[in-house]
């Protein structure tokens, strides 16, 4: 399902030493493997569980569905928010999910059984995005409020309110200790968040504002992704403040699509686009590696496989599948 162009492998450099399991010229070959179909309208996020068993997806048609990352069934349906659903995440030890949902509440729900274990109340508007810290004691939110909530798991009470931006808050993230929050909006600032205080710590602003539709930290946590309206993914060094990467090539200039880093073989950015691909670019040299093409709406949410070289896709109304890919690198 690849572009030919993007599934020939380049030829091997020549100054890479034998230590170097992946060439700086070598390029993925992700094709399709599987089709997921059971949602009934568009798909909103798609997650892989921490333990790389499970595939969460979330959708406008108010469910969650698991399904199993090894065969792409469905494991079951989640049901309970009464509007769609903008966001799922996985707890790290992979037995809790929290959604958020345009019915203003967050639902903490217990793997194993499906059941709701707590509704957390406190937005006044839409609940756009969410996320576990790894520690998995505190739930992060984002709103069509302006607002970002700390919340905690335990007894579902909101521990904080951040006065966090001017717009809606289109992205939260826990960096890896849990320690920092990464914000982002439509008014078009990233913005830095101690978990412990709630203080802003830093704002990223660039030359002009475009809307920043998406956020996370890498892996590492020393660099923030964030995608914008204009088409344009930016790598940054948060503690500078300074832009080091630039990815284009994809389309984005009217939803919020979700990017991932992609670090089980290559070291690759994955990110969907309106043109209903899914767009792969080498992380340093910033080139498009692959593209891949099946999805017939366009693509709002990736996910990476924590340990496998596999990509989760997942499209809008016109489409609302799930597809699975895999890649040798």
């Amino acid at each position: 399902m690849t572009l030919p162009s993007a599934s020939t492998t380049a030829l091997p450099a020549t100054n890479n030493g034998p230590n170097n399991s992946i060439k700086s010229s070598q390029r993925p070959n992700y094709t399709l493997k599987y089709t997921l179909t059971g949602h009934t309208k568009a798909v909103s996020s798609v997650k892989f569980s921490a333990d790389g068993n499970w595939i969460a997806s979330s959708s406008a048609d108010k469910t969650v569905k698991i399904w199993s990352a090894e065969d792409a069934k469905i494991e079951r349906t989640i049901t309970g928010h009464k509007m769609g659903i903008s966001d799922v995440a996985w707890s790290h030890d992979s037995k809790l999910l929290v959604s958020g949902s345009d019915d203003k509440t967050l639902k903490i729900w217990d793997f194993s059984t499906g059941k709701c274990l707590k509704t957390l109340k406190g937005h006044t508007n839409y609940v756009f995005c969410c996320n576990f810290n790894p520690q998995s004691n505190l739930i992060v939110s984002g709103s069509f409020d302006e607002s970002v909530r700390i919340w905690d798991v335990r007894n579902g009470k909101c521990l904080k309110t951040l006065p966090a931006h001017s717009d809606p808050v289109s992205a939260v993230n826990f960096n890896r200790d849990g320690s920092l929050i990464v914000s982002s909006s439509y008014d078009g600032l990233c913005r830095i968040w101690d978990t412990a205080s709630g203080q802003c710590l830093k704002t990223l602003i660039d030359d002009d504002n475009p809307p920043v539709s998406f956020v996370k930290f890498s892996p590492n946590g020393k660099y923030i992704l964030a995608a914008t309206l204009d088409n344009t993914l930016k790598l940054w060094d948060y503690s500078k403040g300074k832009c080091l990467k630039t990815y284009t090539g994809h389309k984005n200039s009217k939803y919020c699509i979700f990017a991932n880093f992609s670090v089980t073989g290559g070291k690759w950015i994955v990110c969907g686009s309106e043109d209903n691909m899914v767009y792969i670019w080498n992380l340093q040299t910033k080139e498009i590696v692959q593209k891949l093409e099946g999805h017939t709406d366009a693509v709002l949410c990736t996910a990476c496989h924590p340990t496998k070289n596999i990509i989760a896709s997942g499209s809008l109304e016109n489409d609302k599948t799930i597809k699975i890919w895999m890649s040798d690198y």
